[in-house]
């Protein structure tokens, strides 16, 4: 998948830019491993802390408290911010539960909130989506990951 998405980012001369909290960097570290990856994959942000979030991506500090943050709220503004701080065309952000705790009956163990931002001539698009992954930590983030890479290609 990270081939073909080289190739479409490639073809329409567009770099990626990540923003992750609970993948911890393995989407950057899915594209890196493939060579020549400089020329489509820009760099991203692992941001852990809500701190972080809202210093290096922008997330707001009401955004963090009114939705917490594995949250689409959050999500989105983590996907802007990578691309108004990033300078990428494309941007990914994820957050989520990986457990093994940590979860809420809210916001169970498995729960991870993506975003996938476009720039346009307007400012950005953003779509969001959630999904709830089973499996020890290990196993959440990676099908983490591959939701989030496909959703780049789809984008």
């Amino acid at each position: 998948m990270i081939a073909d998405l080289a190739e479409r980012l490639l073809a329409g001369g567009l770099q990626l830019v990540t923003a992750e909290s609970c993948t911890g960097g393995w989407i950057a570290k899915a594209c890196t491993d493939l060579p020549g990856s400089s020329r489509w994959f820009r760099g991203g942000v692992v941001a852990y802390t809500n701190e972080l979030k809202s210093a290096l991506l922008g997330v707001g500090a009401g955004t963090l408290a009114a939705h917490g943050a594995v949250s689409e709220a959050v999500v989105r503004e983590m996907a802007m911010g990578a691309i108004g701080r990033l300078g990428g065309d494309r941007a990914v952000a994820v957050s989520g539960i990986a457990g093994p705790d940590g979860g809420t009956p809210d916001k169970p163990v498995g729960t991870v909130w993506f975003a996938w931002a476009e720039r346009t001539a307007s400012g950005c698009a953003v779509r969001a989506a959630r999904h709830h992954f089973a499996g020890d930590r290990e196993q959440v983030r990676w099908q983490a990951v591959a939701v989030a890479i496909r959703g780049v290609f789809e984008s």
